[in-house]
């Protein structure tokens, strides 16, 4: 017996589907409303990696930053502080919770020399690279 099932383009969308498979693995937590995933930003700086993300009303000292095997790892927790059961919200895309990011990194990176900066809601990592991978010059010598 097959387990396809037919698309029916009146059922739920997918991110309704996906949102009950979380919960599914979650033992019923709605995840989606207690977990975010932070854009982020990677680029070359000359011989560092640099990583950025907007963690707006997230405290650095509830951050946690790690490097294993060229993957960053970012995760924490932010919080709302004034929420109000009461209010009759016409839309509430504020999001505050837990949050945990991988990110493969696209070279070799020195994760023991990394460095973070937390300025105005904006998280910056720097990375440098290994000295293996940064590009030596060789100097052509004439006889």
């Amino acid at each position: 017996m097959s387990n396809i099932i037919r698309w029916n383009p009146f059922f739920d969308s997918f991110d309704d589907d996906f949102s009950r498979l979380l919960e599914r693995f979650h033992g019923g937590e709605n995840t989606r409303q207690n977990m975010f995933m932070p854009a982020v930003d990677v680029y070359e700086d000359g011989d560092n990696v640099i990583v950025e993300t907007q963690l707006a009303g997230v405290e650095p000292d509830k951050t946690e930053i790690s490097v294993e095997n060229d993957v960053l790892t970012i995760k924490g927790e932010g919080e709302k502080k004034t929420e109000v059961d009461d209010k009759n919200y016409y839309r509430k895309e504020i999001r505050s919770g837990s949050f945990y990011r991988n990110i493969p990194l696209p070279t070799h990176v020195d994760g023991d020399k990394a460095s973070a900066e937390y300025d105005k809601g904006v998280l910056k990592i720097s990375i440098p690279k290994r000295a293996e991978v940064k590009p030596t010059q060789i100097k052509i010598s004439k006889k």
